[in-house]
């Protein structure tokens, strides 16, 4: 009867992740993508509930006003900036612009990144102001 000796393995913590910064920023990054998802679905709600008449439009106000749905929106808000500065740091890695045969610089990328999402925000903002 022979053996085959057995390899020892480190026992390793569950939350591993959560000793280096860097690990730590890349695994709440991808769980940001769940609190877009659930904005997509608050979305959908919101259209079908004005789709459906004021009854259903009030039901959903009232119900969008209770505290778990404000502290679950204001989380995931939240998340939600955090995946667009990160997607937004990533965004020159990611593609390399060329204007006339040459590369713009990265910091011009990521600038105007954050440019047109200033601008867009303050196009939104005065639009749901006005």
């Amino acid at each position: 009867m022979t053996t085959t000796p057995r390899l020892y393995r480190k026992p390793i913590s569950r939350f591993w992740w959560v000793r280096r910064r860097s690990y730590l920023i890349f695994v709440l990054r991808e769980l940001s993508s769940l609190f877009v998802a659930w904005f997509v679905v608050y979305l959908l709600l919101l259209v079908n509930a004005v789709s459906s008449g004021s009854e259903q439009y009030q039901r959903f106000l009232n119900w969008s006003a209770g505290p778990g749905v404000l502290a679950l929106n204001l989380i995931a808000l939240l998340f939600v900036l955090m995946h667009t500065v990160t997607w937004f740091n990533l965004a020159p890695k990611a593609m390399v612009v060329h204007v006339r045969s040459r590369p713009v610089a990265p910091v011009v990328v990521l600038g105007l990144h954050y440019l047109l999402w200033g601008l867009l925000t303050v196009i939104v903002l005065l639009v749901v102001l006005r």
